[in-house]
């Protein structure tokens, strides 16, 4: 057994009574209505997903294979500033065309929620295979204040922002993200996140914010974020930390010592990431930020006009707009249902820049797309950071998506535990449970103890491995023969039973605050 706190495995039995953990320790003998032989295997907490794309799919297909086949047992939701609650009607049909690339735009579906709350108890109602926490989502609330205006919000239009966070975590959300290199929350000032962060402060809640540039200024962006932190108050979680493009090569240290003075200064942070080199969002979101404003309506009309197609080839090619981080674009990296622009563009007889604009027209904005732009030794660096967690910021839709949504956690186990020894199996699965819930104050998750809630992971440590390819992404891992959700089996034998045992999980009044940062 790995509890899940980093302690060095043992040997034990773990009884399961209803939804809860009921002992840990010699139990042969004792009656129970079924015995799982786990003998060679590791019996740990269920994985946390701390970065995910699943809002509206695990409703689409609440079996979710793809994540609990890794042995997750709780993703989280409402990432990077955008997602479907609390919204209006105007709201919700904009954003149904602009995360359309995250988590498609189903025909007939059912958007019956407009708050969080009516959100959280639709996942409960119809059913999932996994639990679910939510982030109130920046992007998505100033929409419902302002629009898609590039400008600050008035006193009345922020006052409407603070209520619509404040009844969002009211009703149970655990955090606020935010996604600066998106529209709307690219057009936020500081001032106005830590006004809204003080809402958060005030409900025990923590930030996780996609900032605001992975590029030339990336370290800069890391250092915005600290800040925002500081003069708020709140806890701070960096998502999908990467240090991406060749000019950041070997700067993963710089970032992580930024992170251990700020702890040294009090300032709570965490991390997460996740173990490939591509990245991976919706196609448009490369455009330049002026190309966004008024919503997608006007987007695509923008990219239909040729007067500015030439304007959008400079911006984006030759001096790397603010969409692509400030460097300039090679759309040899960006990859499209398995192929390259540089070579799709090539075999249609077009420039890059007007096949992308077309193929944006044409499925109205709803592309999602890899992007080659990670550094190994940043990767492996960022990892073995006492503060990180796993995230795999997987989208699970489109032609070809990114293998991540199907293989980060046992890739994580395969490569860099058994492989290239960067992390021991105890850290490995600390990073994928009690770290995480300690983040999302869930107190009772991430630790195999009585009393704690029955979700568990068991691996093969000789067999765990990711199969999901870039070619082929959509392919299960091998080795995670059982997962466990609220005491329900519903992976047995390598096999999805069909249970829906999750739940989505409410935040609680206050949040349980992380540790000093350990000294060895």
């Amino acid at each position: 057994m790995i509890d899940g706190a980093g302690n060095p495995w043992y040997a034990a039995d773990v009884g399961i009574e209803g939804d809860r953990i009921a002992a840990v320790g010699r139990l042969a003998g004792r009656a129970a209505a079924r015995v799982i032989d786990a003998d060679g295997l590791f019996v740990c907490p269920g994985f946390t997903d701390m970065h995910t794309h699943s809002d509206l799919q695990l409703l689409v297909n609440p079996a979710h294979e793809a994540k609990v086949h890794q042995g997750v047992t709780l993703d989280v939701l409402g990432q990077d500033g955008l997602s479907y609650a609390p919204v209006t009607d105007d709201v919700l049909e904009q954003l149904r065309g602009q995360l359309a690339g995250w988590n498609d735009d189903p025909p007939g579906f059912d958007w019956s929620w407009r708050t969080v709350g009516e959100y959280l108890d639709r996942l409960d109602a119809e059913g999932i295979a996994v639990n679910a926490a939510y982030l109130a989502p920046h992007g998505t609330i100033r929409m419902c204040a302002m629009g898609y205006d590039d400008r600050a919000p008035t006193a009345d239009e922020l006052a409407h922002m603070k209520r619509l966070l404040a009844e969002a975590l009211e009703q149970g959300a655990v955090g606020l993200s935010t996604g600066l290199t998106y529209t709307p929350g690219m057009y936020a000032a500081d001032d106005e996140l830590v006004a809204l962060l003080e809402v958060v402060r005030d409900h025990g809640g923590y930030y996780t914010p996609h900032h605001r540039n992975y590029g030339r200024r990336a370290l800069e962006a890391y250092a915005d974020c600290i800040s925002i932190a500081r003069r708020s108050g709140v806890p701070l979680h960096l998502a999908h930390a990467h240090l991406g493009y060749p000019i950041n090569r070997g700067r993963a240290p710089e970032l992580l010592a930024m992170i251990d003075r700020a702890r040294d200064d009090g300032i709570e942070v965490t991390l997460d990431t996740y173990p490939y080199l591509a990245g991976s969002t919706y196609l448009h979101a490369f455009l330049p930020s002026w190309m966004h404003v008024g919503g997608s309506a006007a987007t695509i009309e923008r990219l239909r006009d040729p007067e500015l197609r030439e304007r959008l080839r400079v911006e984006i090619e030759d001096e790397g707009s603010d969409g692509f981080h400030e460097i300039p674009m090679d759309w040899s990296v960006i990859v499209v249902g398995g192929r390259p622009i540089s070579e799709a563009a090539a075999a249609a007889g077009a420039r890059p820049i007007d096949y992308v604009c077309d193929l944006l027209v044409d499925r109205k904005l709803g592309v999602s797309c890899i992007a080659h732009t990670g550094n190994e030794e940043n990767v492996r660096a960022t990892m073995a950071h006492w503060s990180h967690t796993v995230g795999s910021d997987g989208i699970l839709v489109g032609d070809r998506p990114h293998p991540r949504g199907w293989g980060t956690f046992p890739r994580y186990f395969a490569v860099y535990v058994r492989e290239l020894g960067v992390l021991t199996w105890e850290q490995a699965v600390r990073k994928m449970t009690s770290l995480p819930a300690q983040r999302l104050g869930f107190s009772d998750r991430g630790l195999l103890r009585p009393g704690m809630a029955a979700d568990v992971t068991c691996i093969d440590p000789e067999r765990v491995r990711d199969t999901a390819t870039y070619e082929d992404p959509r392919r299960q891992p091998e080795g995670i023969p059982y997962v466990i959700v609220n005491g329900v089996v519903v992976v047995d034998d390598g096999r999805h039973t069909g249970a829906l045992a999750g739940r989505a999980l409410r935040a609680s009044a206050r949040r349980v605050s992380s540790p000093a940062r350990p000294t060895a």
